[in-house]
């Protein structure tokens, strides 16, 4: 058949002034407070506990409306009659269900049938006692109670959550007292060399926790809670000699609820000498979950509302000056990933609005990329559109404030990026667009993407983009693409590729050449040697090509030619296909059984002028990019479409001899 193989085309793969950073002056003068005196909450009264009085009970009902409660929950709107709606906190819905009636002090769901007073609201949605219920709502109205068994204020033995709230608010409280310390300097310099000055630091109760082992601890016992107390509330860890303060010579930020209760800290390390984490947060308690908190919710919540947006950042400071500089809807999770939990609660704000927008800030980084694809898994549990937006140099919106000012924050999430664009060209970037075979991976990534996007106009803009995106010339394939993959996760079905059929007719001649070269090597030989792996379009059979290869070749096929090829395979499933397709008869019929040689030139011809393709189809997508870009290597480009139509007319018309010059 002849000795030298010319020179194919298709084996020749071308390449295609900033603001003054304030001191420490407004620290220098000692603030002078009265000395800590405990609050109505936190100091233990005379008195035996008992039931509390009924009298009491219906003044705390009656003096808390129930739409002033729960709208510390979820944004309710008027439902027409006097009475109010919004989604359920009790359930996932997505259309509002819950009704209020503030003239009859009660609400219901007709969505799960949950129903009750103001008290019944607060001890299903703060899982508390009936009695502990009565107490924070007096407490909020200013009602001092009457116990039965005698005294007046509280109980003597509160629930835990309420004990542990009034734990954290002390202690709260004991922080800020102690930002104002010497030993406070360097959390007084950290603040003002990231532009907070004091009223900053009081707006959000920055506090600070001394050095020592047990300061705290040694406090909220003087206002009497037990060390039982302290270890379960998160503010004391166990130590040698008893509890022992787990935040020491940090700054402290109070974490607190939707409705403003201190729930739990986050500390920031200040000193080199500290070993622990840069951020530490309070452990999981009864009453801190770190994935249903979100800091500055209590802040944030109105502004949400009204606003209609949501701003998530990534810390502490970034809220500070997100609302410092007039964006008053930022929160942030505390010291985890955004999720199901931290959905629900904006949910319930934003009302499942489309009109609304939850806008998440990540740096520009690889981590800020993650973390931005990652929020993007969970845009579909949002009626909210979701954006995100970048911050320039990979500086968060703190630097931003403290480097350019108030305005250039307020820019950053004014110049925000829907989400699902930013995904789209993320995950296109992963891929080598310069070949067929990363053109493809970077159109199955993307296309769940735009699948996803909810408006069915900006959906099919988006699946045209993503065509050009990607450089495929038939654009109604990816809308088609794009289209069948949203219907399957609307029916909530599980979106897959398809299954490589090696059977079907587009993988047939490659199968066939595969059994000719395992039976009949002599019939194809030399010219298959020269196949490429990328010739074979199944991956098994790409394998099966490889492991022939790595045997020698048909070129050295003897007779333990198949024993090699078998020896070869790189596990049991290859060398079972390779035991498949030397036994498997050549698709002949019987007549033809004799032409087994003229059948493999055949094969040969037909495999090689489909790689032709593919790759003409791959030069004529690099070919539009670089012209649509303007870029003078399209030119060589449509030459080498030349060359390559040159020798498929000749592979058409001389058939395999064409393969041998």
């Amino acid at each position: 058949m002849g000795e030298s193989l010319p020179t194919c085309p298709l084996l020749s793969r071308k390449p295609w002034e900033p603001p003054t950073k304030p001191g420490n002056t407004w620290w220098e003068t000692s603030r002078t407070r009265p000395g800590a005196e405990p609050s109505a909450v936190g100091r233990m009264l005379s008195g035996v506990a008992g039931r509390i009085n009924d009298e009491d009970v219906k003044a705390v009902r009656d003096a808390v409306p129930i739409d002033a409660v729960v709208s510390d929950y979820l944004q309710l709107r008027n439902a027409g009659g006097g009475n109010l709606k919004g989604l359920c906190p009790f359930h996932d819905e997505k259309s509002p269900s819950f009704h209020v009636s503030p003239s009859k002090g009660f609400y219901h769901c007709f969505g799960c049938q949950e129903g009750g007073d103001t008290l019944d609201f607060v001890m299903k949605q703060e899982h508390l006692s009936f009695s502990e219920a009565v107490e924070r709502l007096a407490a909020q109205a200013g009602i001092t109670l009457r116990y039965e068994q005698g005294g007046y204020g509280r109980a003597s033995q509160a629930g835990e959550r309420t004990r542990l709230v009034e734990a954290h608010k002390a202690a709260a409280e004991y922080f800020v007292e102690q930002l104002s310390s010497p030993e406070a300097e360097i959390g007084r310099r950290f603040l003002g060399e990231r532009g907070f000055d004091q009223a900053a630091a009081e707006r959000f109760g920055v506090g600070y926790a001394p050095a020592g082992w047990d300061h705290a601890a040694r406090f909220l016992r003087g206002r009497g809670f037990t060390d039982k107390e302290l270890l379960a509330s998160g503010i004391a860890q166990d130590g040698r000699r008893g509890p022992i303060d787990r935040f020491r010579g940090r700054l402290i930020w109070p974490i607190r609820d939707i409705t403003g209760e201190v729930v739990g800290f986050g500390a920031r390390r200040l000193r080199e000498d500290d070993q622990g984490p840069k951020y530490l947060n309070t452990p999981e308690t009864p009453i801190y979950r770190k994935s249903q908190v979100l800091y500055g919710i209590d802040l944030a919540k109105k502004d949400i509302a009204k606003d209609n947006r949501a701003v998530v950042v990534e810390g502490y400071t970034d809220v500070m000056a997100c609302h410092l500089a007039g964006v008053g809807t930022a929160i942030a999770t505390c010291g985890t990933a955004f999720g199901e939990g931290h959905i629900k609660i904006l949910r319930r704000l934003l009302m499942d609005n489309s009109r609304s927008e939850v806008v998440f800030t990540f740096d520009g980084d690889a981590a800020g990329q993650k973390a931005a694809l990652r929020a993007f898994e969970d845009d579909q549990k949002f009626a909210s559109k979701t954006w995100i937006a970048i911050t320039p140099d990979g500086r968060d919106p703190c630097d931003l404030r403290l480097e350019e000012g108030d305005e250039a924050v307020r820019e950053l999430v004014g110049g925000r990026t829907p989400l699902f664009e930013f995904a789209i060209h993320s995950v296109v970037a992963e891929h080598n667009l310069d070949t067929a075979e990363g053109r493809s991976a970077a159109l199955e990534a993307a296309v769940p993407i735009v699948g996803q996007i909810k408006d069915g106009s900006i959906q099919h803009e988006y699946a045209v983009r993503l065509a050009g995106l990607v450089g495929i010339p038939d654009e109604q394939f990816v809308v088609r693409r794009v289209a069948t993959l949203a219907r399957w996760q609307r029916e909530g079905g599980r979106v897959r590729g398809p299954a490589i059929q090696l059977r079907s007719p587009a993988h047939r001649a490659e199968r066939e050449l595969l059994k000719v070269a395992l039976q009949f090597p002599q019939f194809v030989a030399p010219a298959f040697d020269a196949y490429g792996e990328d010739e074979f379009t199944g991956p098994p059979y790409a394998v099966a090509r490889r492991t022939i290869a790595d045997a020698g070749g048909t070129e050295s096929a003897d007779d333990g030619f198949l024993a090699r090829v078998r020896e070869a395979a790189p596990d049991d499933a290859v060398r079972a296909l390779v035991t498949e397709l030397a036994v498997e008869p050549l698709d002949l019929p019987r007549r033809r059984q004799r032409e087994a040689q003229l059948y493999a030139g055949e094969l040969l011809v037909k495999v090689r002028l489909a790689a032709v393709e593919r790759r003409a189809t791959e030069l004529e997508s690099t070919a539009r990019r670089l012209e649509a870009q303007g870029d003078p290597g399209a030119g060589a480009v449509r030459q080498e479409m030349w060359t390559l139509q040159q020798y498929r007319t000749a592979l058409l018309g001389r058939g395999a001899a064409a393969l041998y010059g």
